[in-house]
Formats: C-alpha cells, structure tokens, sequence
C-alpha cells in the first residue's frame, strides 16, 4: 500500500509563482519541509525525489518546487541577478505548505538551492525550524579562495549539512571551519566516497541515505 499520494501544486496568486509537487502523507504528523534543487536540475532530480518519498513515508508533508529561474526557463543555471527572486520564491513556497501544515515547517536544498535556503533563513531566522543543505557549495571547483561563507554567522537555524568526502565544491575539513562560523546548532554528515550528487545519478541510489538524512534531521531538532 502506499505511504503518500503526490499531485501537482501551482500558485499564480503570488509573484513569484509557486510550482511543484506535493507529497501527502498517508498518516501525517503535521510537520512539512520544501525541498529545492541545485542550479543545474530542477525539482525531478532524482535526490529530491527520493528524499520526498521517504519524508513522506515518515510523515511528513512534501513540497518539491522549482526555484522561479528554473520556471522561467526548462535549462540553464541561474545568472547573479536571479538569487533574490529565487528566495522570493522559496519563502512563497514555505507559506504555500504552512497552508497545509499546522506543525513545524522545514526547509531543504541541494548546492544552490540550498545555500539560497540558507541565505533565506539567514535574513528571516523564523522562516524555518530547521534546515537540511545537501551539497552545500562552499566555493567554485578547484576556486578554495572565493568562499560562500558569508551569511554564516548570521544564521540562527538549526541545520544539517550532508557532504560527500568527493565533492570538488569543498572538502570535509573545509565544511568543518566553516561550520565553526554558525552560531546555531549544526550537524555535518559525511557521505564516503560521494561526489557533489551525492551518488544520485540517474536512478542510482546510495543504500539507505534517504533514510538516514531524514533520521539524522529528526534528531537535530528533537
């Protein structure tokens, strides 16, 4: 039997507009999360996917959204002056999943999507309860010099960062400094041997890590 029915959600009321995929819970606990993409997928990537299942299957109620420059256009990463929309766009879709939930509302993202999620939370701390920030690219490939670090000490939410111990956007001693920087309470997980996709590629899955990063969440903000 399934655990979750999943629709399609599109809000044009607000601008940005919110667009989607909601997973309902079979037996929700009230508590929901937007889960966002990296700047070159959108919110089919496979990750997303398979994370919004199992937090689903846990309880909780899913939004899966495309950030408002994916909306814009079906390719393509997002230029300089798409960052402030695209967190526009994020704090709709928080507000579009508060009118489903009555609990905890959480925020999530891979690489960009996730550092916008932060950069949201950093500005607005009661945007979410907690984040969870996959991948998160602390600075370009092989550019250690030019970090993304700071909005950091601004930021009051209680986060997850999951890293692979193969991702060129910054190495696990690199996370840990920068970890140093956050005030709130943080957690790093580190995932042997997993590059920037955390090895979701195509419908490859790496064993049970849905299954822990939901777990490890859970446990941050209990």
């Amino acid at each position: 039997m399934p655990t979750s029915s999943i629709r399609e959600l599109t809000d044009n009321a607000v601008d940005p507009k919110v667009r989607g995929y909601l997973h309902l819970p079979e037996t929700p606990d009230g508590d929901g999360i937007v889960l966002t993409h990296g700047a070159g997928s959108s919110a089919t990537a496979p990750l997303l996917v398979a994370l919004a299942e199992t937090f689903s299957a846990n309880g909780f109620t899913v939004l899966r959204c495309d950030l408002p420059y994916r909306q814009s256009r079906s390719f393509g990463p997002p230029g300089p002056s798409d960052a402030a929309r695209d967190r526009a766009g994020l704090k709709n879709a928080l507000a579009a999943l508060r009118k489903i939930v009555s609990g905890r509302l959480f925020l999530g993202g891979h690489s960009y999507g996730g550092r916008q999620s932060s950069m949201l939370c950093a500005e607005a701390p009661d945007s979410a309860a907690a984040l969870l920030l996959l991948s998160y690219p602390l600075h370009p490939p092989r550019k250690p010099e030019q970090q993304r670090t700071q909005h950091l000490p601004d930021l009051r939410t209680p986060t997850l960062f999951v890293e692979g111990t193969r991702d060129p956007f910054g190495s696990i001693a690199e996370m840990e400094r920068a970890l140093k920087m956050i005030p709130a309470k943080t957690r790093l997980m580190v995932v042997e041997g997993a590059g920037h996709d955390l090895g979701f590629k195509g419908k490859a899955k790496l064993g049970m890590l849905p299954s822990q990063i939901v777990s490890a969440l859970v446990e941050l903000i209990s």
